[in-house]
Order: C-alpha cells, then structure tokens, then sequence
C-alpha cells in the first residue's frame, strides 16, 4: 500500500511541478502542436472505427430490448444519452490511454535508457519543458476533441443499424436522437474528457522520463502506462459523473 501512495503522490508533485513550468516561459508552441498532431490526428481512424461498432452493437442490442418493452422508437434518444453521457468519454480515454499512454512511455523511457536525455540537458536545454509538458498539454487538448467525433460515430452506427431494421429517415432519426439532449448532456461530460488527457499525459510520462532500469524498461514503462492509466481513468471518472450530476441534474434526464 506505501508503494502506491508513493506513485500516487510523486505522479501528484509531477503534474504540479508540470502545471507551474508550464506558465513559465518560453513555450514550446511548435512541440505542443506536433504531439497534439500524434496524440489527435494519428488517432482518429482508431476512435471513428470503434465508435462506428460500439454504435452498431449498442443499437442492436438496445433495439431488441426496447421492442420487447414497447418502446422501439426510444432507441435513437437511448443511444444519443448513452454516448454522451458516458460511453464516449470513457472509451475515448481508455483508447488514448492504450495508443498515446503507450507510446508517449515507450519513447520517453527509450531517450532516458539511451541518453538523449541527457544530451539534451548538456545543452542546457530544460528537457521537463520540451518533452514533458507538450505531451501533457497535447492530450489535454486532443481527447475531448476525440470523444466529440466518437459521440457522433457512435450516433452513426446506431442509424446504420436502425436502418436495416426500421428504415428510418436519417431527418426522423436525428430529431430522436437530439429531442432529449441539452447543453448540460453535452457539454459537461465532454469537458472531464480533458482531466482524463491530463491523467494520460502525466503518468505516460512520469513512468517515461523517470525510468531508470536501461532497455528493459522501456517494455515496462509502456506497458505501466497503458495499465495504470486506464485504471485512473475509470476511478477518477467515478467522481467525475457525482460531480457533474450534482452540478447538472440535467444530465441525469
């Protein structure tokens, strides 16, 4: 239990020393939006394809199990809340946590097992602000941009499905999917999404930039960052939904 309260509170002090560095300047604008690019963009075919087929797998199964109720045409409000409410988020950031949390480990642990960072810091070059907080930022920045897009890939996979049961009008299906959404389902499950890329960022990179073990920690930084991210992610997205259903009972309609 010591030794996890230990990373608990050293990931802590990382992301504070982080945040206050990161209002230091100068800022490494261009490295900021180079890991967003790989973070965001290299990551979207991932987050368009398994929306797509959460999309088509909720809607089969949530059609089968409204018809049996009497309430087939609830389908399309069931799967807009679903996936804005919780589906998107989550999955969003567990995706990112198993693409970007691994490769941003990997690479930081393989410059620190090869020197190159400490290369970097010969040149009198702060190496915490170069590698470090770009990456934080960067998936901070992207994921909530990606929940976005695998809400609405979700949407089109459930009007795929509810094509070929029903043949709905995409017109029909869009009007039931968006009659119960408010800004408050929207917007405030969506925002947490950026504390979800913090914790990302933070730990990939903690368990990277202080790896110590030579090549055999690369495989392990990566693989501690996929694991550990994810577990962070669906712990601290327990307190997320309390908070934003105390703040917005709206979200809970």
């Amino acid at each position: 239990m010591r030794k996890y309260l230990d990373f608990v509170g050293n990931v802590g002090l990382f992301v504070l020393q982080a945040a206050r560095r990161a209002l230091i300047p100068p800022f490494e604008w261009q490295m900021i939006l180079r890991q967003t690019e790989v973070a965001g963009w290299k990551s979207l075919p991932l987050i368009l394809c398994s929306g797509l087929a959460l999309g088509l797998v909720l809607a089969i199964h949530t059609q089968s199990t409204l018809n049996q109720l009497g309430a087939g045409a609830l389908m399309p409000s069931v799967q807009s809340m679903a996936f804005f409410n919780e589906i998107g988020p989550l999955v969003a950031g567990l995706l990112m946590a198993g693409r970007v949390g691994a490769g941003i480990g990997a690479e930081l642990a393989n410059m620190r097992a090869t020197e190159q960072i400490d290369a970097i810091e010969a040149l009198s070059v702060d190496s915490f602000k170069m590698l470090v907080i770009p990456r934080i930022i960067a998936c901070a920045i992207a994921l909530p941009l990606l929940t976005v897009f695998i809400d609405f890939a979700g949407l089109a996979g459930g009007y795929l499905a509810e094509l070929f049961i029903s043949d709905m009008s995409p017109r029909l299906y869009l009007f039931r999917a968006f009659h119960d959404v408010s800004w408050a389902t929207f917007i405030p499950p969506t925002v947490k999404t950026v504390g979800f890329g913090i914790i990302v960022g933070a730990i990939s990179s903690y368990l990277g930039y202080t790896a110590n073990e030579g090549a055999d920690g690369v495989g392990r930084a990566a693989t501690n960052s996929v694991v550990i991210s994810s577990v962070a992610i669906i712990l601290i997205d327990v307190v997320f939904v309390k908070a934003i259903l105390f703040l917005f009972p709206d979200t809970a309609i």
